[in-house]
């Protein structure tokens, strides 16, 4: 009988297998691995929608309808974008107590993980601005003289030239910047809520918001001095005239008064 013939495998073929085996799982991983994390984000921002959903049913839909369109009690929320929400309900101004010419801030009564739900759930039903993030309008390394000058130019007219607000009319007003965190700021400027006009980025940069948040960090923090004594509140020529007015006029007809006591007295005698 003849004996089979045996071929000799090369002596590089394993090595050629091997190289064929790892190419073809990293070729699925690279194909699985991306997909299943897209697929995760895709689920968890979902479910905030979904979240968002609920909560917007239970605490806004009677005011801004059952599907943000908006109604006679309030304005409809499509397209205002995440941060209008941040803003409004992360201040308490959201959900309003009452109608009125304008709604204060309050109490928060969502958590922050509600809010980001609320927002996504707002996003959903249109484009608008997105909540800063803190490289966006963290004050760090900002240019406070730059950042008075754009107040002064763009804001001071309602909010005075340090934030502390002032009135506006028929009982709108501008409220104190003080104490507000960077991130409201950022998104009031952002979003323009209530009375207040938007400075989207096409007129006041990432850059220049920067910088008005660190200037209102600057005059309005712990360690701000102000050289003219009592500030009054700081809301310039009036108060000031008032208080002398009253004061100041006060005192010299109390002394006028004394003077003339003393001296009617002295005749007597």
């Amino acid at each position: 009988m003849k004996k089979l013939s045996t071929r000799r495998r090369h002596p590089l073929a394993a090595v050629v297998v091997l190289l064929l085996a790892l190419a073809v799982s990293g070729g699925v991983y690279s194909l699985l691995a991306p997909a299943s994390k897209a697929q995760a984000d895709e689920s968890a921002q979902s479910l905030s929608i979904d979240e968002g959903k609920k909560l917007f049913a239970v605490g806004c839909a009677s005011c801004h309808g059952t599907g943000g369109q908006g109604s006679s009690d309030g304005p409809s929320l499509v397209g205002v974008g995440a941060a209008a929400v941040d803003f409004q309900v992360g201040t308490g101004r959201m959900p309003a107590q009452q109608p009125g010419a304008q709604i204060p801030a309050k109490k928060v009564i969502y958590s922050q993980a509600e809010i980001d739900q609320l927002a996504a759930y707002i996003a959903s039903l249109g484009a608008g601005p997105v909540i800063p993030t803190k490289n966006e309008y963290g004050p760090e390394g900002s240019d406070i003289a730059k950042g008075g000058e754009l107040f002064r130019t763009n804001c001071a007219q309602c909010h005075n030239f340090t934030g502390k607000g002032g009135a506006l009319t028929h009982g709108k007003f501008a409220p104190s910047l003080e104490g507000v965190a960077p991130k409201h700021i950022y998104e009031a400027m952002q979003t323009g809520p209530q009375n207040m006009p938007s400075f989207p980025d096409t007129t006041l940069s990432s850059k220049n918001k920067r910088d008005i948040i660190a200037y209102l960090n600057a005059v309005n923090g712990d360690n701000t001095e102000s050289p003219g004594g009592l500030e009054l509140g700081g809301l310039g020529p009036v108060s000031e005239g008032l208080f002398a007015w009253i004061f100041g006029l006060g005192a010299l007809i109390a002394v006028a008064v004394w003077v003339a006591a003393r001296t009617a007295k002295a005749k007597k005698s």
